[in-house]
């Protein structure tokens, strides 16, 4: 499986494919306001890709649960300075993560070249022709409920098939709108609406969505499943337990690995692609 377009080429059956995330908000939970700096977020893309991103994606408002929304004015203002700058100066793919269209837009002008958007282009129904028009790769990811209420008790009847179902909601919505087949992603969404057991058994499960015959992209990152699986831990010490879901991931059948930590997440796929990919 292969995803080519513009000038980008990335082989899944050659390796996995880090995508960096930076963070340009003064509150995500895991980095909030270390790189909401224009410069900052600049320096810290390009550490990331000397240290082995493949992809960098840009988000200028937090998902966390309960965090405060941005209008598309302001999120426009945090990211596409970043986007611009990093344009002339990585050869990697930029990815803009956003639910709105009109910021997309812009982004995917400034220099982006993929949509991550977490909400399975479903918050703003625009998104599908804004990645049609411009003929970009689009990240179709599951999410239950928003952001502000997502992890309030989330409940399912059958977690897999629900997921399964919402994903083939949008992979038509996206092919109605003009994507092409071959420019879409999917992201099962951990913990975007699910209890530690659900991402649990999303990961477990993961060889599962290969049956959609997509790149499948996989965000366990300092998730907070993972600080209550050791105890409480912080954000800042996860970094063991985020190398174990994205050993399995990979050995399950992820394709794109979403993740903060590049040097040591590279050093993890390389030895699961070692093993998986013989």
């Amino acid at each position: 499986m292969k995803l080519s377009w513009q000038t980008h080429n990335l082989d899944f059956s050659r390796k996995t494919y880090l995508m960096g995330i930076l963070n340009v908000t003064p509150d995500s939970f895991s980095d909030g306001g270390l790189f909401f700096n224009e410069k900052n977020a600049i320096e810290q893309a390009l550490r990331m890709v000397n240290d082995g991103a493949d992809i960098i994606d840009i988000g200028g408002e937090s998902t966390r649960p309960g965090a405060a929304p941005v209008s598309p004015k302001e999120e426009i203002e945090r990211v596409v300075p970043v986007i611009k700058a990093l344009a002339k100066n990585v050869n990697v793919p930029l990815s803009i993560d956003t639910c709105k269209a009109k910021v997309a837009d812009e982004a995917v002008s400034a220099g982006a070249s993929i949509i991550n958007d977490i909400s399975g282009l479903r918050f703003d129904r625009r998104m599908a022709r804004v990645a049609a028009q411009h003929k970009v790769p689009v990240v179709i990811m599951h999410i239950q409920g928003t952001p502000a209420h997502m992890q309030k008790k989330p409940v399912y009847k059958s977690l897999i098939p629900e997921v399964m179902d919402y994903l083939r909601e949008g992979i038509d919505i996206a092919l109605k709108a003009g994507v092409r087949e071959d420019m879409i992603i999917i992201d099962p969404g951990i913990g975007f609406g699910k209890t530690v057991d659900h991402n649990l058994e999303i990961i477990n499960r993961l060889d599962e969505f290969t049956g959609f015959e997509k790149p499948i992209l996989l965000g366990p990152s300092r998730k907070s499943f993972i600080g209550k699986l050791l105890g409480g831990l912080p954000v800042t010490e996860r970094i063991e337990g985020t190398a174990a879901a994205i050993a399995i991931g990979i050995s399950k059948g992820a394709n794109i690995i979403r993740v903060h930590d590049i040097k040591e997440m590279s050093r993890i796929s390389k030895i699961a692609d070692a093993i998986t990919k013989q």
